[in-house]
């Protein structure tokens, strides 16, 4: 029995090489949903006309699935900081795959929470991330009002108009 064993071992060998060499020949490409240039104007027009229809000017910037800024708009009456700001919120956003504002939380209750420490990360309200099903393709930022809910409930309703585009 032991000599049956040794026998078929090489066997058992070469079929588990030729099982691995044939799933690397059936690798395939990574597919992904990107935002386009217009679904990018879209949300941060609609930032900025719901903020200023509540009397508030804000900037807004929109980052693509890499973090780069596909969009960034510098409201009437901003701050210069405003367009950094809004950048950072972003890009924190579309980083960690939630509300900007959840990275505040996070550094509330870790002072030592590392990641702050990162370029273009912020801890602050007002970026949400953009999402395609569950997947994270880019996120959204604004800078300039009173509050950062009330950046929030304006990248909200830029995200809300394109959701239809979003699956």
């Amino acid at each position: 029995m032991l000599k049956n064993t040794f026998l078929k071992l090489p066997i058992m060998l070469s079929l588990a090489i030729a099982a691995l060499a044939s799933t690397s020949t059936q690798a395939q490409l990574l597919s992904h949903k990107d935002l386009t240039s217009s679904i990018a104007m879209s949300i941060a027009e609609t930032a900025v006309t719901t903020c200023k229809g509540n009397g508030i000017n804000i900037s807004v910037t929109v980052v693509g699935r890499n973090g780069e800024i596909l969009v960034q708009v510098r409201g009437d009456n901003t701050g210069p900081h405003t367009m950094e700001n809004s950048m950072r919120k972003a890009y924190t956003a579309r980083t960690f795959r939630s509300p900007s504002g959840d990275t505040e939380t996070r550094l509330q209750n870790n002072p030592a929470f590392a990641l702050i420490h990162l370029n273009n990360i912020i801890a602050n309200r007002g970026g949400l991330p953009i999402k395609a099903g569950d997947d994270t393709i880019g996120g959204v930022g604004a800078s300039g009002a009173p509050s950062g809910d009330k950046d929030e409930a304006c990248v909200k309703a830029g995200i809300d108009k394109v959701a239809s585009l979003l699956n």
